[in-house]
Order: structure tokens, then sequence, then C-alpha cells
């Protein structure tokens, strides 16, 4: 069973009937700019941002693909399965060690301090602050650094896998290869090749199936020999890990050499990017999915510059 073809993720999908029935998807007929746009949002204003906003983020991603309009099947698998890598990879980062600070010197005797005793009956004065520690359970032990960091790396794995995914499952490649044409063409007046970078990145995307195909049939080979790892030991699997890591890597760019000789041989050429994708043109709707879209995104880079760092 090929486990990672019914896990999409990273590989625009054709909208299937039943999407097409239901009106389609207004993700697919987003203009490919504005989406990109969106996705560099979600990647680039985690950086410096607060629990909060991380938070935020994650739920307004969550959002998205539930009202997406996307065929429940190309997220019912790979959502759960992303949620539950960033809760492991987030608890693991709170549980262990975060190490500590050196104390910083005293900068006056701690007799100067003195805590008043409060009325009868009350509770004895302390220290104004919150805990350091927030769960001590065992040999377990969470603190306040800890729990920071495995918040911050759940939510950044999360925004960053699953953002990514879907502009690449909502945008076929020629798309995304025009809007990244179009933001890359005032460099073209200083003698930059923006078309052959277009049609390079193109055919890099169309790599990511065959890379793909290469990773599963190298899984398929380790699990029909039936190979323990328990017996091989920690230094055998890694050694066997190796190996599986340096044949994908061999047949990868083996299957890129024979791409290559496959098109000079044909004559190839690249094309401009007009001729590879054309923006659709005029619809009172689509103008207003568009300045709605548009409206947003100034409204979260506002947001990120007011509330960002809560």
């Amino acid at each position: 069973m090929d486990v990672l073809r019914q896990i999409p993720i990273g590989q625009f999908a054709a909208p299937d009937p039943a999407e097409a029935a239901g009106g389609g998807s207004w993700l697919r007929r987003l203009d490919p700019r504005l989406k990109l746009a969106w996705t560099l949002i979600f990647l680039v204003t985690p950086i410096l941002a607060g629990p909060l906003w991380r938070l935020s983020l994650v739920g307004l991603l969550l959002l998205i693909t539930a009202v997406s309009g996307l065929s429940w099947r190309l997220w019912r698998r790979s959502v759960p399965l992303l949620l539950a890598l960033a809760l492991l990879v987030g608890g693991l980062a709170a549980l262990l060690p975060a190490g500590s600070a050196p104390p910083a010197p005293l900068q006056r005797p701690p007799a100067e301090l003195r805590l008043e005793p409060g009325p009868p009956g009350t509770a004895p004065p302390e220290r104004a602050g919150a805990r350091w520690v927030l769960l001590r359970q065992g040999p377990l032990v969470v603190t306040r650094r800890s729990a920071e960091l495995g918040l911050n790396g759940a939510t950044l794995l999360f925004t960053l896998v699953h953002s990514a995914n879907l502009l690449l499952l909502s945008t076929a490649p020629e798309q995304l290869v025009w809007a990244i044409s179009w933001l890359l063409a005032p460099l073209g007046r200083l003698g930059w090749p923006v078309e052959r970078l277009g049609f390079i990145l193109l055919l890099a995307l169309r790599f990511l199936p065959l890379v793909q195909e290469e990773l599963q049939n190298l899984l398929r080979s380790v699990a029909t020999r039936a190979v323990n790892l328990k017996r091989l030991g920690w230094k055998g699997s890694l050694g066997l890990v190796l190996a599986v890591g340096e044949r994908l890597l061999a047949n990868v760019l083996l299957r890129a050499e024979q791409g290559a000789e496959a098109l000079l041989a044909r004559g190839g050429c690249w094309l401009a990017p007009e001729l590879l994708h054309r923006p659709l043109v005029g619809g009172r709707r689509q103008g207003l999915l568009n300045g709605t879209a548009a409206g947003l995104l100034l409204l979260v880079l506002v947001l990120r510059w007011k509330v960002g760092a809560l």
C-alpha cells in the first residue's frame, strides 16, 4: 500500500467532481500572488512573536482549511498527522531540560530584604512573581522556559508545513511559477534571467512526486526484507538509515540526469511566464474575492505590529 500517496502533502490536487459540484474551492480561484503573500505571512510573522500570536496563526490556518472548500479527503489525514507530530515535538521540547542561566550576582546583601509579618491568621509573606516551575511530576519538570520552547516548536512546525501544504495543494505549479516570476520581474531589468529561474522552479516542482516515489520504493524494499532493527543495534540501524539516504540521493540524481537528457534530446526550451499561466480576468466575484484577501492581509500585518508580541 502506498502510504505516502494516501497523504498528499506538497502536491497539487486537481478538483474532483464532488468539489466541482459544490461550487469549487475559493482557495483555488484566489490569485496565486495573494496566496504566495499569505504563505509568506505565515512563514515570517511567527519570528520573534509571542505565544498568543503563534496560537492565533494555528487557529487561523485550521479555520482556512475548514472553510476553504477543498475536498475533505485532501486534508483529513494530513492535518491530524501534522497536529500529532507538532504536539509530540512540543511535548518533548517541554519535558526535556531547557538549561538554566547562571544566577546573577547580588547587587545588595540579602539581609536588607525583610518580609514584614502579616495579620494573625494570614499566610506567611512570600516574594511576589510568577512561578518558574510550572509542573513537577517525579523526574519530569516543566519550567516556564521549557514550556515556551515547546509551544514555539509545535506552533512553528505546524504553521510552516501546513501553510506551504495549502499553497501547493490549491495552486498548480504553472500558477506558482507565474506568481514568482511576476514578483521577480523587476530583477529582469538588472539582467537576471527571470524566465530561466521560473522554468527551473517548474522542473523542481515536477520532480517532487518522483522523489516521493523513490522514497516509497526504498521503504517498500526495506519492509520486504523483514529487517529487524532490534537485532541490528543502534550502529546497524544508523548504518541502514544512511545507506537508504545515500541510495535515495543517488536515485534522485539519476532521475534528474535522465530528465535533463530527455529534455535536451527533444529540443526543450523554456517558456515565458505568460505562456505558462494566464490570470483570471474580469468578474465581479473574482475581484471581490481578491480584494477581500488583500484587505485581510493588510489587517493581519497591522495586528502583528500591534499585538504580535503578546
